[in-house]
């Protein structure tokens, strides 16, 4: 038993064979069909030559079957009925043109026909493009929240993975350390009658004091604890505890906010408080963190010299710089005002509305 399968492929397998095949014999057909008429003309006295209507329907319909088949088989998508409209438009115009050259010329009554299939055929595209303009749109926004999820995504895990880096040093390498200091001590201790082995043993526990006090301040650099533990509040008043210039810090908040707005705005402050101690250590500064209309306001003044340079966005950068790529990350702005004489001014502005807030 044999089974035969077509497919209507344009012109590859069985179903292109086929139309090539109908498409041929069509043809085959028109000139038949119009020789033989034309014979009969010629036959009956000729005169004129009325046989060109003959062939104008048969081509018509060799002309309808040749790019019907190709149209339908080639247009896809939400525009198709407008194209498939336009060919047939043009087809029927062009249609009319030959009709009045073959009548005779004359007036050119074809005008009227051509205004009246155009006319439909604009009010058809307006309507298509008014109907295809918000799916286009909706799909640039439905595009957009999902790039702006999955990059959410991505800085959450970011967050959560520089969170375990940190408690794997502080409970792995640093707690090691600290034994280990612990240990040397105690055989500092018992070597008090070779001063020279005791006096190594005294090296190597300094070496073992300031590797904890690096590991210490590289872990506080990465996720400090007290943010993780306490939240953002807490964390910069522990900033202000230990900035070496005088810190007053104004905090209105009363929830915690996702990981990674938080640790964004940890570090602006950390950074800031940086260059006011470096750059002004005379000076004093202010912290204010407030939650309004779904941002995380941070703001850090400071009654310096003035003079910072607004640094634009530089990938790797450091600083000023650095900290605009961090806020501009979660689609935040950051700003810096510092006339000279006046003091410096660093306004961070971070959203903070949770994803399932609407």
């Amino acid at each position: 038993m044999t089974t035969i399968s077509t497919t209507r492929s344009g012109g590859n397998g069985t179903g292109g064979d086929d139309y090539e095949v109908t498409l041929a014999l069509h043809g085959t057909i028109v000139a038949l069909i119009g020789g033989v008429v034309t014979i009969v003309w010629a036959l009956t006295g000729a005169g004129q030559f009325w046989p060109m209507w003959v062939w104008l329907g048969l081509l018509i319909t060799l002309a309808v079957h040749a790019l019907g088949r190709q149209l339908v088989d080639t247009l896809e998508g939400r525009t198709r009925p407008i194209v498939f409209h336009t060919a047939v438009t043009i087809f029927f115009c062009v249609l009319e043109v030959v009709i009045w050259l073959m009548a005779g010329g004359g007036y050119f009554w074809p005008i009227w026909p051509i205004v009246g299939l155009g006319s439909i055929l604009g009010v058809h595209a307006l309507i298509v493009h008014k109907d295809l303009l918000p799916t286009r749109e909706r799909e640039l926004t439905e595009r957009v929240d999902e790039l702006t999820r999955t990059r959410r995504g991505a800085l959450d895990v970011q967050a959560a993975e520089l969170r375990r880096i940190e408690r794997d040093l502080h409970d792995g390498a640093q707690a090691r350390l600290v034994a280990l200091s612990m240990q040397l001590g105690r055989a500092e201790e018992r070597l008090e009658d070779q001063p020279d082995v005791a006096e190594l043993v005294r090296r190597a526990r300094g070496e073992a004091g300031a590797a904890i006090k690096e590991l210490r301040d590289l872990a506080r650099g990465i996720a400090p604890p007290v943010l993780a533990d306490r939240g953002l509040v807490a964390a910069v008043e522990s900033l202000g505890q230990r900035s070496a210039v005088p810190v007053a810090v104004d905090a209105k908040i009363e929830r915690r906010l996702l990981p990674v707005v938080e640790t964004a705005a940890y570090f602006v402050v950390a950074e800031a408080l940086t260059n006011v101690a470096k750059h002004a250590p005379s000076a004093s500064a202010r912290v204010t963190l407030a939650e309004r209309d779904g941002l995380l306001i941070v703001e850090i003044a400071d009654d310096g010299p003035g003079g910072a340079a607004d640094f634009g966005p530089a990938p790797g950068s450091t600083g000023l710089a650095g900290l605009r790529n961090r806020v501009e990350a979660l689609d935040g702005h950051l700003r810096v005002t510092s006339p000279a004489g006046v003091g410096t001014a660093i306004r961070a502005e971070l959203p903070c509305r949770d994803e399932e807030t609407p």
